[in-house]
């Protein structure tokens, strides 16, 4: 009986290894297809061609991240997720909806390590929103299920994991069992074409709109000399000639790339909020200033 046990765990660990292995060499496979398809030149090997990655330097972008980068590589951080418990109310579920931007919320029973699913926004506007009356709310009848994937998996296989199963978002899980990330399809995408944008991210064009009096949703990348003309506000010394940027300004100030949620003050009196952001780079802020600096009045009080 024993020796059967044993014999059925040998098997199925053999199996694990030849569907990794499998699913491996089908996504070498797929890259080199769409390598020589988009670039016209011959078939190499996707680690030969990709160029090395330069320490201290953002990953370049390109098809060879897909073979070269693992999830660990681009998942978000533990403590970064945003996520729900089980027991959720309603008004909160749409206060964390609201707050956060997002669309897709992992949802956990005590712990993000005891994760339930997902709840999807779609799911929950149809079924508790419009006016809707709907039945008792329970956010876990409107669960979706998670990946659950390794941290060394290239993201190439995870993608096509992703199209595969339909599923857009996976939880990242340790050696231990337990969470230690969050991924996105999007996430994997931007590897190899860059960030993605939709809708509600502020405009190419215009970097920065005005919410209200004294607060800005703005990007990363608006030009600190445009921001500071806008406002009438000096938040850059003179001889901070290497800073053109909002997220230069904040990486500065702290000497790393701030976690979402993260508020960073200002000498001056602003806040910096931070609202979306990789392990890699900024994306997305708003900055508030004080009554005595409402850009309104077109400078800070003497």
């Amino acid at each position: 009986m024993v020796k059967e046990m044993n014999s059925e765990a040998d098997g199925s660990s053999i199996a694990a290894q030849s569907a990794q292995s499998e699913s491996e060499q089908n996504a070498t496979g797929l890259l080199k297809r769409l390598r020589h398809k988009f670039s016209g030149t011959p078939q190499t090997d996707p680690e030969e061609a990709a160029p090395e990655p330069v320490a201290g330097q953002p990953q370049p972008l390109g098809m060879g991240n897909l073979h070269r980068m693992r999830v660990e590589d681009v998942a978000i951080p533990k403590v970064e997720i945003v996520s729900v418990p089980g027991e959720i109310g309603k008004e909160e579920l749409v206060n964390v909806f609201r707050e956060s931007g997002m669309s897709r919320l992992p949802v956990f029973d005590g712990t993000l390590d005891t994760p339930l699913g997902m709840i999807h926004l779609k799911d929950f506007a149809l079924k508790h929103g419009f006016n809707g009356k709907g039945s008792k709310f329970d956010v876990t009848v409107m669960l979706r299920p998670l990946l659950y994937v390794p941290p060394s998996m290239p993201i190439g296989v995870l993608l096509q994991k992703m199209q595969k199963e339909r599923m857009h978002m996976a939880l990242v899980i340790d050696e231990y069992g337990g969470v230690d990330g969050l991924v996105t399809i999007e996430d994997l995408i931007e590897q190899v074409i860059g960030e993605i944008e939709d809708e509600h991210d502020v405009d190419e064009a215009l970097t920065w709109i005005r919410e209200k009096s004294g607060s800005y949703l703005v990007q990363a990348k608006t030009p600190l000399d445009e921001f500071e003309a806008e406002t009438g506000i000096k938040l850059a010394e003179d001889e901070d000639e290497d800073i053109d940027t909002l997220g230069g300004l904040v990486f500065v100030m702290v000497g790393r790339v701030p976690v979402r949620g993260e508020i960073i003050p200002h000498p001056a009196g602003a806040q910096f909020e931070i609202l979306d952001a990789d392990p890699r780079r900024i994306k997305r802020m708003r900055v508030r200033f004080p009554k005595e600096m409402d850009p309104k009045s077109g400078a800070a009080d003497s």
